[in-house]
């Protein structure tokens, strides 16, 4: 068996197309806390969503992963903060290290960025995902309980953070 490589750089304009199909093609209310997406579907990138905020996880030419890192608070004083807003991987390259790869990459790219911490919030009953990001160095740094109703049963949203000095 060829296990392929996988490559993760910035996205592009070009990848519009590609990003909303995978966000489409992977919605599940166990990280989605809006609606499931319905035609007709707008463009993945817009004024607040600009490529450069994601990192893109490409297998063998195909696109099969994404996670976005931008900046929570848009002051100066939290300038040293960047957040995880987004972290997508296709069902076809689940368990391949994908989701790690971007999740590494995106402490690069804060850090390249001059941020000393990295945040995220989760749901609390996505075990896979708080699992995979406490094996990051992430720590749970507070709890909203019932924060979001999903499906009729209230939802925990998890804060979770990490220094990047390590």
């Amino acid at each position: 068996m060829i296990v392929q490589e996988t490559r993760i750089r910035t996205a592009e304009r070009d990848d519009d197309a590609d990003l909303g199909a995978l966000d489409r093609d992977t919605w599940s209310p166990l990280h989605a806390v809006v609606p499931a997406p319905v035609p007709p579907y707008g463009p993945f990138f817009d004024d607040r969503h600009l490529p450069e905020d994601y990192l893109v996880a490409v297998v063998g030419g195909e696109l099969v992963g994404y996670v976005r890192v931008a900046q929570p608070i848009p002051l100066a004083s939290h300038a040293h903060v960047l957040q995880i807003q987004g972290l997508v991987v296709a069902g076809s390259a689940r368990g391949r290290g994908v989701a790690r790869a971007l999740l590494r990459a995106a402490g690069d790219l804060a850090r390249k960025r001059g941020a000393t911490r990295l945040t995220l919030r989760v749901l609390g009953h996505n075990a896979p995902a708080r699992a995979l990001y406490a094996s990051e160095g992430f720590a749970v740094e507070g709890v909203l309980p019932g924060e979001f109703l999903i499906d009729g049963e209230y939802v925990d949203d998890v804060c979770m953070g990490r220094s990047l000095a390590d």
